[in-house]
C-alpha cells in the first residue's frame, strides 16, 4: 500500500516554452564549439605526431588541449549525468543530490541574504519613503493611488455581508462588552464632563428645543394633560387649569434657558456629581449599572440595530467611494497629496518611516525567514531528479560549456610550456 506521507516527485513545469527553446539553441551552439575544437585539437595532434621542433611544440599543445577537453567534459557532464553511461563515482551529482544541494542553497540564502544588518541596509539605500513622496507629488500618481484605495475599500465592503458583521458582534463583542466592567469607565467619563462643563451645551440645546416645541404644540400639551384630569371634573376646568399649567411650564423652562445659575441647572447638576461618583465608588450603583448592561446587550434589538447601522454606514460609504467626485475620494487625494508635500519636505519624517519600514522588514524575516528559506528545500525535494538536471542544465549548461573551451585552450598554451621547458632541460 503507498504511504500517503511519501513525498511525490513531479517534473518541473516549463514556464515559457519559447525562452527553453531559446536556451536550447544557445546550449548547442557551445556544445558543437567545444566538440570542435576537441576534434580540432585531436586532427593536429595526429598529423604532428613524431615531429620535432616547432611541429613538436604544436603536437605537445595539441595533446595537452585534447586532455584539458576531456577532463572538462567529464567535469561538467558528471554535475547532471553519468559521462557516457558509465555509473563512475561521485557523477550525476544534481540528479543524485538534489535535496542535499536545495538543503545547501536553503541556508546559503538564510546565512548571507536574511541577516538584519543587510535588510536594515538595503532598505536605508533603497530610500523607500523619498521615492513615495516623489511619485505621489504627480498629481496623475496621486490620483491613481486614490482610485485604488477607493477601488480595494469598495471590494473590502461588498464582501462583508450581514451574517459577518453579525457573527462579530455575536461571537466577539457582546461577550467582550459583558466581561468589561462599564460603571467606573461612565464614571469617569461624566466626572470629567461635569468637570468640564461639557453637558452645558447639551442641556442649553435640550431646553431650547424643549420651550419651542412647547410653545409650538399647546394643544398636545392640553391633551396630555387632560386625558389625566379626574373624569368627574368639569370641562371648563380642566381647561383652565390645563392652560396654566401648559404657561407655568413654558415659563419655567424659559427660566431654566435664561438663567445660568437656575436652581434646577445645579441640581442637575449635583445630580451628575453624585451619579458620577456613585458609578465609580458605590458598589449597589454599580452593580445596577451591570446588570442593565446585560439585559441592554441581551436584547434582540441590539444585534438587529447594529447590523442595520452598520449597512447604513456602508452605503453612505460606498455611494461616496464609487462616485469620482465623492467626498471620500476627494478628501483621500487631499491627503496624498498633503503627506507627499510633509514626505519631500521634512527629512525627520522620512527617516522615521524608512526606520519603520526597516522594522517590519527585520520583523518579518525573523518571524518567518526560515519558512520562506524552506519553501527551497521542499520545492526541490519534490522535483524529479533526471528532470531538474534537464532543466538546470538547459539554464547553466551554455555557460558551462566556456569551462570545456578554456580548458582546450588553457590545456594547448600548458602542454606547450611544459614541452618547451623539456627541450630546454633536455
Amino acid at each position: 500500500m503507498t504511504n500517503p506521507m511519501t513525498t511525490t516527485a513531479i517534473p518541473l513545469i516549463t514556464p515559457d516554452p519559447a525562452a527553453d527553446d531559446e536556451r536550447r539553441r544557445g546550449l548547442r551552439r557551445m556544445r558543437t564549439l567545444a566538440v570542435s575544437l576537441l576534434g580540432f585539437a585531436a586532427v593536429v595532434y595526429v598529423a604532428t605526431l613524431g615531429q620535432d621542433g616547432f611541429l613538436g611544440f604544436v603536437n605537445a599543445g595539441a595533446e595537452a588541449s585534447m586532455v584539458g577537453a576531456i577532463a572538462d567534459w567529464f567535469a561538467v557532464t558528471a554535475l547532471f549525468k553519468h559521462p557516457l553511461g558509465l555509473p563512475v563515482p561521485h557523477t550525476a551529482l544534481i540528479p543524485k543530490r538534489k535535496d542535499e544541494l536545495g538543503k545547501g542553497l536553503e541556508e546559503f540564502v538564510g546565512e548571507n541574504f536574511l541577516h538584519e544588518e543587510i535588510i536594515r541596509e538595503r532598505v536605508a539605500s533603497a530610500t523607500i519613503s523619498l521615492r513615495v513622496g516623489r511619485w505621489l507629488a504627480v498629481p496623475a500618481h496621486a490620483q491613481r493611488a486614490a482610485d485604488e484605495v477607493a477601488d480595494v475599500a469598495v471590494l473590502a465592503l461588498n464582501r462583508v455581508r450581514d451574517e459577518h458583521v453579525e457573527g462579530l458582534i455575536r461571537d466577539a463583542l457582546v461577550p467582550r462588552f459583558h466581561e468589561e466592567p462599564i460603571a467606573p469607565l461612565l464614571g469617569s467619563m461624566l466626572e470629567e464632563a461635569v468637570r468640564d462643563d461639557l453637558h452645558h451645551g447639551l442641556v442649553d440645546l435640550g431646553l431650547v428645543e424643549l420651550h419651542r416645541w412647547l410653545v409650538e404644540n399647546p394643544e398636545t400639551v392640553t391633551l396630555i394633560l387632560g386625558e389625566r384630569a379626574p373624569w368627574w371634573a368639569p370641562t371648563r376646568l380642566n381647561d383652565a387649569v390645563t392652560s396654566r399649567v401648559h404657561r407655568e411650564l413654558v415659563q419655567w423652562v424659559e427660566d431654566i434657558r435664561d438663567d445660568p445659575r437656575h436652581h434646577a441647572r445645579q441640581a442637575l447638576d449635583s445630580m451628575l456629581a453624585q451619579l458620577a461618583e456613585d458609578l465609580l465608588t458605590d458598589p449597589a450603583t454599580q452593580e445596577r449599572t451591570e446588570r442593565f448592561k446585560d439585559r441592554l446587550l441581551d436584547h434582540p434589538q441590539v444585534l438587529s440595530s447594529s447590523v442595520s447601522l452598520w449597512n447604513a454606514l456602508r452605503r453612505s460609504l460606498l455611494a461616496s467611494l464609487t462616485d469620482p467626485a465623492g467626498a471620500v475620494r476627494q478628501r483621500l487625494l487631499t491627503e496624498l497629496s498633503s503627506f507627499a508635500e510633509r514626505l519631500l519636505a521634512d527629512e525627520a519624517l522620512r527617516t522615521r518611516l524608512d526606520g519603520l519600514a526597516a522594522d517590519a522588514a527585520v520583523f518579518g524575516v525573523e518571524r518567518y525567514g526560515t519558512e520562506v528559506t524552506t519553501i527551497i528545500t521542499t520545492t526541490i525535494e519534490r522535483w524529479d531528479g533526471k528532470e531538474a538536471a534537464r532543466r538546470i542544465e538547459l539554464h547553466v549548461g551554455r555557460d558551462l560549456q566556456f569551462i570545456r573551451i578554456n580548458g582546450t585552450i588553457v590545456g594547448g598554451l600548458v602542454g606547450v610550456l611544459i614541452h618547451a621547458v623539456s627541450v630546454t632541460i633536455g
